[in-house]
């Protein structure tokens, strides 16, 4: 037979058509929502069947309806980053929102709104490490990590760009309708879990999250954030200046995560007060915060214009150690925490965090008695002129900051034992959790009693006062709550009732013609931190427009 010449290329059969290998990027987005809204959603779940005005068969609707909203919101979100480039990192994204948020939720009971998202924004390295634990990445491995693993090898399927942007396009306009149909089917019931029970609405991951975030990106076009508008530039010194012998000097402790109802001043039944209690001190039983974080507390009080006003106010304004400076007096800020918040930015101010006091800081962080240490070098300091005429030192605390409240207090002053030293609260038992929280307010009852010792010291040069008031308040698993930074109007008690102490040395009841028998007459009176600006001023005798006397706790008990 004869031998044949090979065909030619062009005559060549075609091979059959190959389908495109990969996943449609639609599929990815939907399973990863459907994921998200299920298992990272547990939170909202346990909450919902929790909730006293529903039975069980209302709670699985409404489960189910909220199943659906979130999976069609996320899907809907999704589609806008279904890109070749963006698809991956938007779903990790998502997925690691998710994962952390319901670890916080589930562990520590708390929601995640604007003030929480804060709050966290501004966490540093301590308190970043002080929330680490096992459970936290047990939780991300089996909410995040796995399904980023199976994300991560998936090939995808690849279509041309205006192809991709008709599908996203179609995914974005089909979920927006169901989306809207599904509310319409449930409004009723959606209405009124979020109406009646308004801290569901901040359970729902991670649209919680991003939301917040949001927010918080939206208030530089509400106000201008970089510009700080001047406050009291009519201050000056009172009469009580014109001839005296002793300057004032005023400690203001700005107090971290304490409960009023935990001092034993308040009528606590344990011994947490045992050496203010030998002091002639006046401690405030009805005394209310403006926030429940740091973040959103220590701005406010330093502020003129009251918890109400504040979040809403037109622009930044300089606070009470701008207006307390600008009148002529020497100002200090000594800070053992995460910052001041920008309240101390435009006045003298120190961080203890670098420092290295052997057994004061030997943990990595300083327990709060070391702000004491070299305090007499930080006041001489300060201009001379200013503080001839008087001083306002400022000592930020870290308290009783959780979760890992065990260390917030050296082991020679533990009282209650024994302690929980977990970061991870769930885990511990009740008498545990609560003896490792009451052992840091004994220490704050030592750093107020020793600091009270200093003041005495100076006596001789000055007259010395104290003042002492929290930030915010803490949840110890009251209702599986725990930590702070719920919404303020949702928020217990107990994360808003604070703490508000006051020690006057004779020489400034002389000197301010304040009356502390007089101040024991208004232990119940309600207090908070909308007095705290204007009570400071009338301390220190500092006369300006912005002072509002009727909001001066101690103008009641002055002396004509």
């Amino acid at each position: 037979m004869p031998l044949q010449a090979p065909p030619d290329a062009g005559t060549l059969p075609r091979p059959p058509h190959q389908p495109a290998r990969g996943m449609r990027p639609l599929w990815l987005v939907v399973l990863a929502s459907i994921w998200i809204a299920t298992v990272c959603n547990v939170a909202l779940w346990r909450e919902l069947f929790r909730l006293p005005g529903l039975n069980g068969g209302q709670a699985a609707v409404i489960s189910v309806a909220l199943v659906l909203v979130i999976t069609l919101a996320t899907t809907a979100l999704l589609s806008l980053l279904a890109w070749r480039w963006t698809l991956k990192p938007a779903i990790t994204l998502f997925l690691l929102a998710a994962a952390f948020g319901a670890y916080f939720m589930m562990a520590y009971g708390v929601v995640i709104d604007k003030t929480m998202m804060v709050n966290t924004l501004q966490t540093d390295v301590r308190e970043t490490r002080d929330l680490l634990n096992w459970r936290l990445l047990a939780t991300v491995l089996v909410l995040a990590v796995l399904p980023l693993v199976l994300l991560w090898r998936q090939k995808v399927r690849r279509a041309s760009a205006a192809r991709q942007l008709l599908g996203n396009f179609a995914t974005l306009a089909g979920t927006s309708v169901l989306l809207v149909l599904v509310v319409f089917l449930f409004f009723q019931s959606i209405a009124s879990v979020m109406r009646n029970y308004t801290h569901v609405r901040y359970l729902i991951n991670p649209l919680n999250s991003f939301y917040a975030l949001g927010a918080i990106a939206a208030k530089p076009f509400q106000r201008d954030e970089s510009m700080v508008l001047p406050l009291g530039e009519d201050a000056k010194l009172g009469a009580s200046y014109s001839a005296q012998n002793k300057p004032p000097l005023l400690l203001l402790v700005l107090g971290e995560t304490a409960r009023s109802g935990n001092f034993s001043l308040n009528g606590y039944n344990r011994p947490t007060n045992p050496l203010l209690a030998k002091e002639n001190v006046v401690s405030l039983r009805n005394a209310w915060s403006c926030g429940t974080s740091t973040a959103a507390s220590v701005p406010c009080m330093f502020s003129h214009f009251g918890r109400e006003a504040y979040d809403s106010r037109p622009a930044n304004y300089e606070g009470l150690l701008d207006v307390l400076q600008r009148a002529g007096l020497a100002v200090l800020w000594i800070d053992n925490q995460s910052g001041c918040k920008g309240v101390c930015d435009r006045v003298p101010n120190v961080n203890t965090v670098q420092l290295q006091v052997p057994g004061l800081c030997d943990s990595g962080e300083c327990f709060d008695e070391v702000m004491l240490r070299g305090i007499d070098e930080r006041i001489a300091a300060l201009p001379p002129e200013r503080r001839a005429k008087g001083v306002v030192v400022v000592m930020h605390q870290m308290g009783g900051h959780g979760p890992a409240y065990y260390k917030r207090s050296p082991q020679a002053v533990k009282k209650f034992l024994p302690e929980c030293a977990d970061n991870a609260l769930q885990s511990c038992s009740k008498e545990g959790l609560v003896n490792a929280y009451d052992n840091s307010i004994v220490y704050t009852d030592q750093l107020l009693a020793s600091s009270i010792q200093w003041l005495k010291a100076q006596e001789a040069r000055s007259a010395p006062a104290l003042l002492y008031l929290a930030d915010h308040g803490e949840s110890l698993g009251e209702n599986n709550l725990y930590l702070h930074g719920m919404p303020y109007g949702i928020a217990p008690d107990v994360q808003k009732r604070v703490p508000w102490i006051t020690w006057l040395s004779p020489g400034f009841e002389q000197r301010s013609k304040l009356s502390t028998a007089c101040l024991k007459q208004q232990l119940d009176t309600p207090v908070s931190h909308d007095n705290y600006f204007h009570s400071v001023l009338g301390l220190m005798n500092v006369q300006t427009s912005v002072y509002k006397s009727a909001l001066d706790i101690y103008a009641r008990c002055a002396k004509p």
